[in-house]
């Protein structure tokens, strides 16, 4: 942690385009960003919270995320995963996390198969996330999405399931691209992994348009600055 900010690091995939947006939007909101290149094998010292931004990782060869998953550092990504740090997924990220199988579900070609990109409202369905918990369940968020593949898709029993836990985080009010129970975005069971099609490092500053994603950032920022302190 460097002068009380929580050090996050945003991995820079071949392909990713969102990487210093989101690095602007986390040190505007009290964090120590840092870009990490995916060929490293490990993540900075001190590492409080991961973020895998937007954009089109590998020039989305295969499937969106499919080639990234295998990347050398993923393995440190997934090892932090599992000792409750915070990994946020925007968009390709979102892609990456349930191609890695550290969230549930797929994404698909949106319905209407073209790319979409508007400001768009989402509803906080659940506040278990840590990126939610100053949020309230119905929480209206406006947040800009611009993907071509956001179709969330799972099966009914893994929906129930997911459901029964609140690891649905977020749906969109309206349906914009065809995503089952219109699923903006998800998380993983203990809450400290999330994955959302929007883009919440472009929606932190009032001159540029909405500011939807402050809660989120400010969620994972907040748990990273735990987590850090914790580790003093």
């Amino acid at each position: 942690m460097s002068d009380g900010r929580p050090l996050v690091a945003v991995i820079q995939f071949p392909g990713s385009n969102d990487d210093r947006d989101a690095v602007l939007a986390l040190e505007g909101l009290g964090a120590d960003a840092r870009l990490v290149w995916h060929a490293e094998s490990e993540l900075p010292a001190g590492t409080g919270a991961v973020v895998l931004p937007g954009g089109f990782s590998y020039g989305d060869y295969l499937r969106c995320g499919a080639i990234a998953r295998f990347a050398p550092i993923m393995a440190a990504v997934r090892e932090l995963a599992v000792t409750d740090c915070p990994v946020l997924g925007i968009c390709n990220g979102f892609q990456i996390l349930c191609e890695a199988g550290l969230l549930p579900g797929v994404l698909r070609a949106n319905r209407q198969l073209e790319f979409l990109c508007a400001d768009v409202t989402v509803t906080v369905e659940s506040t278990a996330s840590v990126f939610t918990a100053s949020s309230e369940v119905g929480d209206e968020l406006v947040i800009p999405v611009k993907h071509g593949e956001g179709n969330w898709f799972g099966d009914p029993e893994l929906v129930a399931e997911l459901e029964s836990r609140g690891q649905i985080v977020l749906r969109y009010t309206d349906d914009v691209n065809g995503s089952l129970g219109r699923v903006a975005g998800v998380a993983n069971e203990a809450g400290n992994v999330m994955g959302l099609m929007p883009h919440p490092e472009h929606a932190v500053d009032p001159l540029l348009g909405p500011l939807g994603g402050v809660p989120i950032l400010e969620g994972l920022v907040a748990a990273a600055r735990a987590r850090s302190l914790v580790s003093v």
